[in-house]
């Protein structure tokens, strides 16, 4: 028996594959008529090819437990999810145009600060910034870049409107997941990638390394370029010693990096001391270097921001830049757009709700149930609170917090999260996802941003959590090039599962 995709209904939010008429959107049609020749078994055997695959492959991420570090396997759904390439490229540019504001509001608080005495940009909010760097004060990086990679998460509410969630611009992670996300789906559904005009990932690397180079303070055509990473214990361990080796370029420690009293920095090498140009710093700041930051840290190299501030060596992104990964700064982030480049905002924010500002925090605590109140500086879903699914004592904890704090918390409404059709126990059944679109920013001006992004999903039914920390899982993004479709014949359907067997046995091969 088929796969009933005339069963799959999601009447109470906006689905990205079927719409509520149970007819497949705009570039899902040659996806779906593919996948309603499917038997459940036949689905299953393909989900399964794909978990062998990752396995395989050694794709994974840490959880801390109980004082533990667990490797699991990367959990992925073979369902994609698909947006048509016309409405990427607003998305795209959206994306752009917010990261050009957020490295000029970086660069203008560690220097003038015109915008907070123009009066759009509260001081208070800079003054009780967590993440503002004093050391950075008066520091210009090459182009005016502090944020060379940024992970803006992106949101679809019940009306199809895509909101901005928030900017990741400290050490952003997930981009090795989008790129194995599409060589697993590759090896599920070669047919579809046949007959499909799906915009290519793969050049991630490349761009990121190209990025990098042109940060190298000498004018030199092979800068040398390292990966510095926290060690093996991180959970995003993975993904660094991914990137290194797809840049090819080292993987260190701190432990590996000397600064010399030349303000250079060198890398430990059997051969001797290396001069490195460029560091792509996985390292929060605080743990960057004990010269300059915490003394007790082991992950960092003392001098590293000498050496940065001098203009010996290049760091991505740059020490500081987190003062714009703040919730509460968030908000602005439209007000930044008009202000520095004089446009309004492409991608509209979620409507936030700042507790510092006594009208809108009487508002949140007379509306706890119905609200998600969030932290300014957590990440990851850590510490925040969904008022619709919370306890009595989690909402007068969370009263008490803002009333403490009011600095520290902000509250958006529960927003009608978008779904996608994704395999469960229990069947193809929609779950709730969102959008991290990678964006590098280079010296020149100049923009990159990835074909989709990373697709996290929440697994569990109902959950608004995609993390992959708790409980979440991830899909492959398929940017869709309809007016290309229309000029190819359609797919044939097949109901055969030879292909997932196929590729089940051949996962043993890599």
């Amino acid at each position: 028996m088929a796969v009933e995709w005339r069963d799959y209904r999601n009447h109470e939010h906006y689905d990205e594959l079927i719409d509520a008429s149970g007819a497949p959107r705009e570039g899902a049609g040659k996806l779906i008529d593919y996948l309603v020749n499917l038997s459940p078994k036949e689905l299953a055997e393909r989900q399964l090819a794909a978990d062998l695959a990752i396995k395989v492959m050694g794709v994974t991420f840490t959880v801390y437990s109980e004082g533990k570090n667990v490797d699991r396997a990367w959990p992925f759904d073979i369902i994609p999810r698909v947006i048509t390439s016309k409405e990427w490229e607003r998305a795209e540019a959206g994306l752009k145009q917010r990261t050009r504001a957020l490295n000029h509001f970086i660069q203008d608080v560690y220097g003038a600060q015109k915008i907070v005495k123009d009066g759009v940009f509260p001081g208070e909010v800079l003054a009780e910034s967590v993440n503002f760097r004093p050391q950075c004060v008066g520091v210009k990086p090459r182009g005016g870049i502090w944020a060379h990679i940024c992970g803006t998460d992106l949101v679809r509410d019940g009306d199809g409107t895509l909101y901005v969630l928030e900017d990741n611009l400290r050490v952003p992670s997930g981009v090795s997941y989008m790129l194995e996300n599409r060589l697993v789906t590759k090896r599920v559904w070669p047919e579809l990638f046949e007959t499909t005009t799906i915009r290519p990932v793969d050049d991630y690397p490349a761009q990121l390394y190209d990025m990098l180079a042109a940060l190298s303070p000498r004018p030199l055509d092979s800068p040398t370029v390292v990966l510095l990473t926290p060690g093996i214990y991180n959970s995003a361990y993975f993904e660094h010693a991914y990137l290194a080796q797809q840049m090819g370029v080292e993987l260190v420690e701190g432990s590996d990096l000397v600064v010399g009293d030349d303000d250079c920095v060198h890398m430990r090498t059997i051969y001797g001391l290396k001069r490195v140009d460029v560091i792509y710093r996985r390292v929060d700041d605080l743990f960057l270097d004990p010269e300059a930051f915490r003394p007790d840290s082991m992950l960092g190299a003392p001098g590293l921001m000498r050496a940065w501030m001098r203009g010996k060596v290049a760091l991505a992104n740059a020490p500081g830049a987190g003062v714009a990964d703040d919730k509460v700064v968030y908000a602005y982030v439209p007000q930044m757009i008009k202000y520095y480049l004089g446009e309004d905002a492409i991608l509209p924010n979620v409507p936030s709700y700042l507790c510092m500002d006594e009208k809108q925090r009487s508002y949140v605590l007379a509306n706890l149930e119905k609200l998600v109140v969030k932290p300014a500086n957590e990440s990851g879903g850590y510490g925040m609170l969904i008022g619709p699914r919370a306890s009595k004592a989690e909402l007068d904890k969370f009263r008490d917090l803002i009333l403490k704090n009011p600095r520290n918390y902000m509250a958006q409404p529960t927003l009608s999260l978008s779904t996608a059709p994704t395999i469960t126990s229990e069947g193809v059944q929609p779950r709730h996802l969102d959008l991290r679109p990678f964006i590098l920013s280079r010296p020149d001006g100049n923009a990159y941003v990835t074909t989709g992004g990373l697709t996290r999903v929440a697994m569990v039914k109902g959950s608004l959590v995609v993390n992959s920390s708790q409980g979440g899982g991830s899909k492959d993004t398929w940017i869709v090039d309809v007016e290309a479709d229309k000029d190819e014949p359609q797919a044939q359907t097949q109901s055969s599962a030879a292909p997932a067997k196929a590729d089940a046995a051949r996962a043993g091969e890599h």
